[in-house]
Parts: structure tokens; C-alpha cells; sequence
């Protein structure tokens, strides 16, 4: 195999010397190399190509029968290299250029997050010098300021106070300090706590990741003066156990993929995630679409001589990486990075290096340097570093140093602290707090007064629907109820909340909670009353937990009911972040005699009719969710069946609340049975209503079957009877009426602004079942 890497730094000279222990490397070019890659390393050599001349790095690769092309900088990925390769078939390992975008534009890639609900900071971007101006003018909370376009590594700025904050954006906004790169900002939340880094190979789909890395970013000991590449960095980090980086691969990187790949840019290649381990969990700081600096030269060494580094790399372009093993050996990798004097400023270049051996386990790593005369020069600022292994982090760091030992040049300098923040054992214990432990009291107490006036709102004459007592009051006598049975019952929406997340619209399953509960008491015959909610999360959010409970209010207006209580739980580790739960519980109330079913009452010939539903309602989601994903398709696709609408939007229609055109029947005698038609469709409800001599017939074909449930069937190969007992198939509820009240109760219900017809009728019962569907052949 021939292998082109692209670059000229300490992270292409790793790539180098890892590629070059591969057992199928013929050949390693490095375009355009350092002095520690032009010589010194089996089968390895610079070629003079710069990283930004395309159409030369094609010719080359071309020519010489290039197996695959490993990019190391960020510029080329996102000037579009990937695509140059793509054109004349030769694999890059690397994102196309819309790919890339997750690193050359940051606006993007914040946007990008809160789209797919990835935890990250607070942020807003701006491409107008005054308005970010005013915006910093009124924050309260620490700021950090990035630009948006590639900055080298050094577009970050942490201000201390607002008048650095201010001078920064007015630098990079109207003193164009970074250039382009500054024509749009991102000022977002300071986020506290520690730092990592995890480099993930993706092929798009599958994902495995190294060690998770810490860098030093700062020039100085203590992490003190400017930000600068990277001067140094360990792995595995000591602050990330393997549940952390579980949760994370869950939460944060798998999502990451996908949500790339479902937007239409899939990514291939290495994805560098920087993240911020707070105290409410790791969120994103940034993404990088490359191997980094020095995070490369740390933990290329950690993986195992085993692993074809080459063949991963070419598996992860060629889209199975599933199919190739990668191994890790146990222990520690450390870095220290040594730089020219001046370094983050202006600084020196052609100075003389003079390298001696090392020991075992350590790596010179060649960055800015150029070999001239057989002799190794100085050429930037971040020159040379030196990488060891060993079972401990301590021997690891240890061993690093001992390299810095055999480099001499003029003013070199390095940081003395590598891996302090992990050796940092004497800090004092931090006093534990609820908040510390991931629970904000505060925010449940800012919900609880962002939530009172839809509460307020659902008030009846039972309740004044007023929260945060210790439990909710119901006057019976004042509703009007002197005997009455109590009819209670508690629901879920199910995995339709995955859909409400992904879309990050909350409000229709909020009524769908309701609608859930309050539609099974209506089948009793009883008037829903009041209601209670139960929402629980890892991290409450308060705008979606808000807009959650204004649905459930809604609904509950919809149902003449009152929100008189609820619960909500922030339980860290339980949920993914961003997901939650629901549960609600509804009583109701119904006059001995209105009791349903009226089981002695019905007899053969009674008339089943069936009163339309509003799309799926609120089950059968997950099998949905897998018909969507088998078919290629987003829930921000257009739908099939709708091009209006998005196919989320479809599925998020609530479900139909049927309390008072039903009740108006019901309190009139004119029903002898209701079925909810929910999770279980028609085969599964309908029985719950009859007495055991009576079966219900139903014919399928006496309802028109909408676009989309034609679209369900069709797309999922859902065959007739399992179609029938997933879902509603278009029919929110069946009752049972008298023949001779038929027109009668069909007039009602157009009158309420419902849509009905005759679906079947009942008949004796000659096996188990209790409900056969007829002319199946109609739902084809």
C-alpha cells in the first residue's frame, strides 16, 4: 500500500511513523514533510508539494499509484481535499467539505448541536460588530469568544473581565486580528471544569474512539498567558471514567454521526470532539474534523503494533470500519512540546536543533523543523516534542522529560507541568452539593413559576388548579357530584418522545399525555376531573420541561379538566441528556347507573361506529422510528405522503381528545360501549368492551385509510393483521350503539365536529377472538 500524508507538522510526523509500522506499507510520502520525516524512518519520505495545492497532490498521487491519502491539517479538509481525491477514486481518509464545516465554521457546528439536542454551552452568533457589542454589554454570566473560521488554534479568547471581552470582539470583528476567520463570531456561556479531548474514527456510521486526551493550550506553567496550539498533553485522562465516556459516546458522539449523516454530509475520517466535564455533565466545547496536536503523538503510541494502523484508516474511508480490529495497550502516554522563544509572538526560525539518542518507549516528534545539510533547523514556533509510554501516567511523564533532555536549541523553552491538573492530589475535598451532584433546585423552583399561569388556567369548579402545595384538592360537591364512582387512570406517551427531542418540539406530547389518559376514563363513561403529571430527566432544561407542561395544561383544557399537581425529577445519569419521561395520571368521575360498558345491554346487531383519529396518535412510535430509518429517511425529511410537511411534524399531531363529543353521547344513553383504540389497534380494544358471548365485526373497508398509514403499511411491509393491532388505522375510538339510533348519534357527532361512520356490528361469538376484521384486501 502507498500512502500520501498531507501536512508538516508533530501530528503528520506521528501519522508517519504509526503508518510506517503497518506490514502492508510500501511507500509513505509526507507533503511537505519536516526534518524528522525526511529521513530516519523506514519507507518514509517528503515530497515538496504545498498542503494547499490540489491539483499537484492529485498529479503526484496519481502518478505513483497512491493507495490512500491521510490529510493532517484542518485548512485542506475544509478548503475541500477530500473531493479532489473522491473525483479520481482514491480514498481520503477525511470528511468532505460540507463535512468539514463542523470545524471551519463554528456558528455552524453550534447550530448543528442544538438542532440534535448535543449538550453544549449557551451561545450566539453574531456577523455584526455593534450587536455583539450589545449583547456582551447586558450578559451577566463569563463569556468565551471564538471566531467562527479556522484560526489556527488560536481563535478562542477567554476574557477575565468585560472590558477584555469587549477589546476581544472588537480585535477579531473590526481589527480583523484572525482575518476571515473573524467576519462572524460565536460568544457563548464559560463553561467550568476540565477539559478532554476524544478522537473518534467514524465511517460515517460506526464509531470507535482512542483514549480520551487532556492538552495544555496555555503558553505557561499553572496554565497561565496566551493560548497557543498545544504544549503538551497526556492520555488516558484520570477525570473520565469508563461510564463517562459511555455516557458520552451515547449521548454526544454516536448522535454526532448520525445526525450528520441524516443531514446528507456524512463523516469519514477522525472526528476530534473537545469537551468541558461540568458539573451537570460533558458538553461540547468544540469539534474538529482531524487528527489533533499533540493529542496524535500522545496516543498513536498507546495503540497496539497488532492493529494495521493503515488498514483502519483506509476501512474507515472505504465505509466498514466495523470490520477491522483496533487495539489498545494498556498504561500512559505523555507529551511535552518544546517551543522558540517568543512562541505564541514573533519568534525565531533557523535555529540549529542538536538531538540525541532516547530511551525506549520515547519518540522525538519533529513539528517546525527542516533538515538542510544533513543538519536539523528550527522553522516555527511549536518545533519539536517529545512522547513516551509506560505503565503509570507518572513513569510516562517522567520518561517525556527525560526526552526533552536530548533537544538543544537557542531560547528553547517548554512547559515544566505536563499532567499537573492529574497529579493534583492535594486540592482540597470540594464540599458535596445536591447541585454538584447534577440536581438544580434552583431550576425547579424556575420552572415551577414559568409554569404557573398555564396551570392557573386549567381551573374548574372543583379546583382552583393552583401548584406548589404539597398536594392538590378536588371538591366533589362543587363539581356537582353527590354518588358518584371515581375511575382513575395513568399513561405514558412512549417513544413518540423521541421524536419530540429530535425535533425539539414538546408541546403536542404534553396533550398527548392527557389525551392518553383522560380517553381510557372516557371509555368507562366517566368526566375526567383532574389530572397529575410526572416528567423526569437527567438535566432539567426549563424551557423544553416548560413547554412540555403547557401542553399537558392545553390538553387538560381540551378535557374540561383540572392540573392540580404533578412531579418533576431530575435524576442525573438515568436519561440521556436531553431526553425525559412522562407519565400522567387522570381521575374521573361517572354516575353509578352511566357506568361503561352496559355488558347486559348489548346484543347481536348492535352497530359498531367509529369516530376518526388524528394520525397515529401516540403509539406504535418505535416501530415507526425503524420504518423511517430503514428507508434513508429524516424526521426533518419532507413526508412521503405530505410534501407540506416534514415527516416529524406528521407524527407529532397529538392525539384527539374525545371527551366532549363522546360525554354529549354518553350522558344522552345512547352508547352502550366505548374502546380507546390505542396501543394494541383495533384487534386488542375493542374486546375490552364486550361480554364474552359477543364478538365484533369490523369491516376495514368502510373508512377511507389516510396517505399516511397507506405510507406506514407500505414502506414498513407491515402485513394486514399486524397493521391492524399496531395502530389506530385511522379510528380513535369505536362505540357500540342500538341499529335504531344510528342517524341519530352520527348527526351528534358531525354536529361536534367529528368525523364517524358505521364500521361493523356485533355478532355471536363462535371462537376466542372478539374482534375479526373483514376485507383486508382494502388496506393493500
Amino acid at each position: 500500500m502507498k500512502i500520501l500524508v498531507v501536512g508538516s507538522g508533530g501530528r503528520e510526523h506521528a501519522l508517519a511513523w504509526k503508518l510506517s509500522q503497518s506490514p502492508n506499507a510500501e511507500a509513505i510520502y509526507v507533503a511537505p514533510g519536516n526534518g524528522g520525516t525526511a529521513h530516519g524512518m523506514k519507507n518514509v519520505s517528503n515530497i515538496n508539494i504545498s498542503v494547499g495545492d490540489f491539483p499537484a497532490l492529485v498529479a503526484f498521487a496519481t502518478k505513483n499509484g497512491i493507495d490512500l491519502v491521510v490529510p493532517g491539517p484542518e485548512a485542506p479538509l475544509v478548503d475541500g481535499i477530500e473531493g479532489y481525491f473522491r473525483k479520481v477514486g482514491i480514498p481520503c481518509f477525511g470528511p468532505s467539505k460540507e463535512a468539514a464545516r463542523m470545524e471551519g465554521s463554528k456558528a455552524f457546528s453550534k447550530d448543528f448541536m442544538q438542532r440534535h439536542n448535543i449538550p453544549t454551552a449557551e451561545y450566539r452568533n453574531f456577523t455584526v460588530y455593534e450587536e455583539a457589542k450589545a449583547y456582551l454589554e447586558k450578559v451577566a454570566h463569563n463569556v468565551v469568544i471564538k471566531a467562527s473560521g479556522l484560526a489556527a488554534g488560536k481563535g478562542v479568547i477567554i476574557p477575565t473581565s468585560k472590558e477584555e471581552a469587549l477589546s476581544a470582539i472588537k480585535e477579531m470583528m473590526v481589527g480583523k486580528e484572525f482575518g476571515a476567520a473573524g467576519d462572524e463570531v460565536v460568544v457563548e456561556e464559560f463553561l467550568e471544569g476540565d477539559e478532554l479531548s476524544i478522537l473518534t474514527f467514524s465511517d460515517g456510521y460506526t464509531t470507535v474512539s482512542l483514549p480520551p486526551a487532556q492538552d495544555h493550550k496555555r503558553i505557561f506553567d499553572g496554565d497561565q498567558g496566551p493560548n497557543t496550539g498545544g504544549m503538551g498533553c497526556y492520555a488516558p485522562t484520570r477525570i473520565a471514567p469508563q461510564a463517562v465516556i459511555d455516557e458520552i459516546h451515547r449521548t454526544i458522539l454516536q448522535p454526532t454521526v448520525d445526525g450528520m449523516r441524516r443531514e446528507g454530509y456524512p463523516f469519514k475520517g477522525m472526528l476530534f470532539t473537545g469537551l468541558m466535564m461540568t458539573r451537570s455533565g460533558p458538553k461540547v466545547l468544540e469539534y474538529n474534523v482531524r487528527f489533533g496536536d499533540p493529542e496524535t503523538q500522545t496516543i498513536l503510541p498507546l495503540i497496539s503494533e497488532d492493529t494495521d494502523f493503515a488498514e483502519v484508516l483506509l476501512a474507515a474511508a472505504n465505509g466498514y470500519l466495523d470490520g477491522v480490529k483496533i487495539k489498545i495497550n494498556p498504561g500512559f502516554g505523555a507529551t511535552v512540546v518544546a517551543a522558540a522563544g517568543g512562541y505564541p509572538g514573533s519568534y525565531a526560525k533557523g535555529e540549529e536543533i542538536r538531538l540525541e539518542f532516547v530511551a525506549e518507549d520515547t519518540n522525538i516528534f519533529h513539528a517546525g523543523t527542516s533538515l538542510k545539510g544533513g543538519k536539523v533547523y528550527s522553522s516555527g514556533g511549536r518545533v519539536i516534542a517529545a512522547s513516551a509510554t509506560a505503565d503509570t501516567l507518572e513513569d510516562a511523564v517522567l520518561k517525556a522529560y527525560e526526552g526533552m533532555k536530548a533537544i538543544n536549541f537557542k531560547d528553547m523553552f517548554y512547559r515544566k507541568d505536563i499532567a499537573h491538573r492529574a497529579f493534583n492530589l492535594a486540592a482540597p475535598v470540594e464540599a458535596m452539593t445536591y447541585t454538584g451532584a447534577g440536581v438544580s433546585i434552583d431550576s425547579g423552583n424556575a420552572l415551577v413559576q414559568k409554569i404557573k399561569s398555564a396551570v392557573r388556567s386549567t381551573r374548574t369548579a372543583g379546583t382552583d388548579a393552583e401548584i406548589g402545595g404539597f398536594g392538590g384538592l378536588y371538591d366533589l360537591k362543587a363539581a356537582g357530584y353527590e354518588d358518584a364512582l371515581l375511575v382513575a387512570g395513568i399513561d405514558g406517551v412512549g417513544t413518540k418522545l423521541k421524536i419530540a427531542c429530535a425535533l425539539n418540539k414538546h408541546r403536542a406530547v404534553g396533550i398527548d399525555l392527557v389525551a392518553m389518559s383522560v380517553n381510557d376514563l372516557l371509555a368507562q363513561g366517566a368526566a375526567p376531573l383532574f389530572f397529575l403529571d410526572y416528567y423526569s430527566t437527567s438535566k432539567l432544561d426549563v424551557e423544553q420541561a416548560a413547554e412540555f407542561i403547557e401542553g399537558v395544561a392545553e390538553g387538560c383544557k381540551q378535557a374540561n379538566c383540572a392540573l392540580i399537581g404533578g412531579e418533576t425529577a431530575e435524576m442525573p445519569g438515568m436519561y440521556a441528556l436531553g431526553d425525559y419521561d412522562a407519565a400522567g395520571c387522570a381521575i374521573g368521575a361517572v354516575k353509578r347507573n352511566d357506568l361503561l360498558p352496559k355488558l347486559k345491554d348489548m346484543a347481536e346487531g348492535d352497530l359498531l361506529v367509529g369516530v376518526a383519529s388524528n394520525g397515529v396518535h401516540s403509539n406504535g412510535c418505535s416501530l415507526i422510528r425503524k420504518i423511517v430509518e430503514k428507508n434513508n429517511l429524516d424526521l426533518s425529511a419532507p413526508a412521503p405522503w405530505n410534501s407540506s410537511t416534514t415527516i416529524g411534524e406528521e407524527f407529532l399531531i397529538p392525539t384527539r381528545i374525545y371527551v366532549k363529543p363522546l360525554l354529549k353521547l354518553s350522558n344522552k344513553g345512547l352508547i352502550k360501549g366505548m374502546a380507546h383504540i390505542t396501543g394494541g389497534g383495533l384487534t386488542e380494544n375493542i374486546p375490552r368492551m364486550l361480554p364474552d358471548h359477543l364478538a365484533a365485526e369490523v369491516d376495514v373497508s368502510t373508512w377511507p385509510l389516510s396517505p399516511l398509514f397507506k405510507w406506514l403499511k407500505r414502506a414498513g411491509n407491515v402485513a394486514s393483521p399486524e397493521f391492524g393491532r399496531t395502530w389506530n388505522t385511522g379510528l380513535g375510538f369505536v362505540i357500540v350503539v342500538s341499529a335504531t339510533e344510528q342517524e341519530r348519534v352520527l348527526q351528534i357527532l358531525e354536529g361536534e365536529g367529528e368525523k364517524a361512520c358505521v364500521v361493523g356490528k356485533l355478532v355471536a361469538r363462535s371462537s376466542s377472538e372478539g374482534c375479526v376484521l373483514k376485507n383486508l384486501q382494502s388496506w393493500d
